[in-house]
């Protein structure tokens, strides 16, 4: 009976006798079985599940580069739009009329070499991460639909250009929960504040709540800091567990007879993940816990904390890691493009190595996908006079991405671009295909993970994607 409200009506009645009867028998029946704990536990959303097949991915840690690195000054060379610099690009009359390609050619200041045994072609930028050549799996054929940041962001994290849907990894954390019950499943590292489209880029959307990203703001550098009110110094512990135990009592008498609500539901879980992870958090995220020696690795820097806490965070069960580089579009090289790349790359390149190696030292690279990108790529053509401060502009046609570990095709290179770096030529991998195998690399068909909502199965690719298969391994 509810103390709050003793009476009961007769459906009520009827419903709770026929369930009570029915719970009854079950209970029974798992007891027998020696299903009631596994049954129990599957009860929680975030509860380990196996994926749809065996995937060569457990998990995912996530490299974003906000504002759309420049695909021809990294990982994609063209040395006859170097021949080029200065000149009109050859290029077709209704090309020429885009006002992003308007402007002369303008050739990469920066030299590339062959690396590894793939000998793939990398820019001097990444010395580190050239290192690694022989890991990567770098697609230079990506395209999206719009130049715009808002709308790429949002087709890259969540496979929409504008409308609210699940991010990639609230998708991968409903298929495959989370090996960690005291820590969330979806971790955002993202310094310094939001990035455009703020927290549509990790969000949830009408899959339950618990399954969206956990922002963290990574400029903090004391691990208590990090997470915002995650300690309770009003009282103690104890208190604390008791108080927590009688909102959840309440929680309980108003859940009953609202099964299935799953904004409730949520809520319920993230107050008990909340408390758990008070003493599991602050130990993940401190970095000075780690010996010296891989302190030092990675670089006592902000994107070199960001990639230990990222190692650390796949360690302990976390699915999917999103590591950003920046809130404010860092990227986004407009101007002095020589010179803002130079510093962007110098910021990242020993950390990303550095995680690389972390991972293959401890038997984590062959399970764990890590990609980097950004949300497009730039222009072949400088956006004004060729100045010391030249730059350039959003390109969706073209651009690059890596992906290393997690069951893809280390040294090797897939797709073109044409002559110039204008647009794909051949393999084009769309974002949907992108997300596809990337699902596919988790264990799931992208076209049966699905979520029903208003009268409808949802899932990441929309009613589009296929799985490029040549990325695999």
């Amino acid at each position: 009976m509810n103390p709050h409200n003793p009476f009961l009506t007769r459906r009520e009645a009827l419903s709770r006798a026929g369930f009570g009867i029915g719970s009854l028998a079950l209970a029974g029946l798992l007891n027998d079985m020696g299903l009631t704990q596994a049954t129990a536990a599957n009860l929680s959303p975030l509860a380990v599940r196996q994926p749809q097949f065996p995937g060569k991915a457990k998990r995912v840690i996530h490299l974003f580069m906000n504002g759309g690195p420049s695909q021809m000054d990294t990982f994609d060379p063209k040395p006859k739009l170097n021949a080029l610099h200065g000149k009109s690009l050859p290029i077709a009359k209704d090309l020429s009329k885009d006002k992003r390609l308007s402007g002369a050619a303008l050739g990469s200041k920066f030299k590339f070499s062959k690396h590894g045994q793939s000998g793939i072609e990398i820019s001097e930028l990444f010395p580190h991460v050239a290192k690694h050549a022989d890991d990567l799996c770098v697609v230079r054929s990506m395209f999206s639909d719009v130049p715009n940041h808002e709308s790429a962001l949002m087709m890259m994290n969540t496979g929409n250009l504008t409308l609210p849907r699940p991010s990639v990894g609230s998708w991968t954390l409903y298929g495959l929960g989370t090996e960690n019950q005291s820590l969330p499943g979806f971790v955002v590292m993202c310094p310094g504040g939001l990035p455009v489209a703020q927290s549509s880029n990790w969000r949830s959307a009408f899959l339950p709540g618990i399954y969206q990203g956990v922002h963290i703001d990574t400029k903090e550098t004391q691990a208590d800091h990090l997470i915002s009110n995650l300690r309770n110094t009003a009282i103690l512990p104890g208190q604390q567990r008791r108080q927590l135990g009688y909102v959840q009592q309440l929680n309980e008498l108003h859940r009953k007879p609202r099964a299935g609500d799953p904004q409730l539901e949520a809520r319920i879980q993230s107050l008990e993940l909340g408390f758990r992870m008070q003493t599991e958090a602050t130990d993940a995220f401190d970095v000075t816990k780690e010996p010296q020696s891989i302190r030092e690795m990675y670089g006592d820097t902000l994107q070199g904390r960001q990639m230990l806490m990222a190692r650390r965070l796949a360690e302990r069960g976390v699915r999917y890691v999103q590591v950003w580089h920046g809130a404010g579009q860092p990227w986004d090289s407009h101007n002095s493009i020589e010179e803002a790349h130079q510093r962007l790359a110098t910021e990242c390149d020993q950390p990303i190595a550095a995680l690389l190696q972390d991972l293959k030292d401890r038997g984590m690279l062959e399970d764990t996908l890590v990609i980097w990108g950004g949300e497009f790529g730039r222009t072949p053509t400088a956006q004004m006079p060729l100045t010391p401060k030249v730059g350039r502009d959003h390109h969706n046609d073209g651009f690059s991405i890596w992906m290393a570990g997690g069951g893809v095709k280390g040294g090797h290179i897939h797709g073109a671009t044409d002559d110039i770096g204008l647009s794909v030529a051949e393999g084009k991998v769309h974002v949907h295909d992108l997300h596809a195998t990337i699902l596919h690399l988790l264990g799931f068909n992208h076209e049966s993970l699905t979520y029903r909502y208003a009268g409808r199965d949802f899932r990441l690719t929309d009613v589009e994607g296929e799985v490029v298969k040549a990325l695999l391994a």
